[in-house]
């Protein structure tokens, strides 16, 4: 799932417009990601506050807005960039990419709402991440991408090991069964639809139905290899492109992250995930451009 997230999301980024750049023109500006994780702190603060002092439901409802909105904005460039027609219907010009779009947010929207079982929740986890990815990918540079993640690790370990306020968050959202996690179950037959108390089990013992990876583990070391098959020097070595390659090997630096933080998971308590996955991807992207490109710039100099 982690290679199918970055690989579609490396896909996509393709047809996403550059409106969909969160941060403007200046892609390179080394202040856009710590405005990233100003807001990842204030949302999060924000939700613990909501967890604290009510029952959560309010909390349901606005991730599963924000759920249909994020589909929404995923495939409405791919049905525009298939579909770009408007059709004719009682009168009205019916635009079809937009129409589309709205109706696939809202069925799948509504599908996790009725039916929150690991494989939808997985399947959206997956679109999502991969759509995600692909914005900020689009949206940062190489340089603003390291800062990302090494702030972002830095933080996640924090919140994990020391306040550990992320694991009271995620014990809280996990009971809502919404996409801000994916599922690996041992068994076909398992349900998450009746799982509780996930975080307090996996403390007690080993043994466990099965594991769950957030899903900012999955977008954002992902983010490096959209923006380095967008942002690099474009070369070909041997017949392929030399920024797709420095982007496979980022994605085998995180697979390399994750096999290491597995190893950790597997002792059955929580793990953060983000310190060894954005090492892992970094690493990869590091290695990989030497290879490619010859030299240590590492391609930094747009912002040099």
């Amino acid at each position: 799932m982690m290679v199918l997230t970055h690989m579609l999301a490396l896909t996509v980024v393709s047809i996403y417009p550059q409106e969909y750049r969160a941060f403007g023109e200046d892609v390179d500006d080394p202040i856009n990601p710590l405005i990233y994780v100003g807001f990842i702190i204030l949302f999060t603060a924000a939700l613990l506050l909501v967890l604290k002092y009510t029952k959560g439901d309010f909390i349901q409802y606005l991730i599963l807005a924000i759920v249909g909105l994020t589909l929404f904005y995923v495939f409405y460039p791919v049905y525009f960039h298939f579909i770009p027609y408007r059709v004719l219907v009682i009168g009205a010009w019916v635009d079809l990419p937009l129409t589309f779009a709205v109706a696939t947010a809202a069925i799948l929207t509504s599908l996790l709402y009725i039916h929150p079982e690991w494989y939808i929740i997985d399947g959206l986890g997956v679109i999502m991440g991969a759509g995600i990815a692909g914005i900020f990918g689009l949206s940062l540079g190489i340089l603003p991408v390291f800062i990302l993640l090494i702030v972002l690790a830095v933080y996640d370990a924090i919140s994990v090991y020391k306040t550990k306020h992320m694991i009271s968050l995620a014990s809280g959202v996990m009971k809502m069964k919404m996409p801000v996690m994916l599922v690996i179950p041992n068994k076909l037959k398992y349900s998450f639809a009746e799982e509780k108390g996930i975080i307090q089990k996996v403390k007690k013992t080993k043994r466990r139905d099965a594991m769950f990876i957030g899903l900012g583990d999955m977008i954002i070391p992902g983010i490096l290899p959209v923006s380095a098959s967008l942002y690099l020097s474009p070369i070909t070595i041997g017949g392929m492109y030399g920024p797709l390659l420095v982007a496979l090997g980022a994605i085998v630096g995180t697979l390399v992250g994750l096999f290491f933080l597995m190893r950790y998971v597997l002792k059955g308590n929580p793990q953060a995930g983000l310190p060894l996955l954005n090492s892992g991807a970094i690493l990869g992207y590091l290695i990989t451009y030497v290879l490619v490109y010859g030299e240590f710039t590492f391609g930094l100099m747009n912002f040099l």
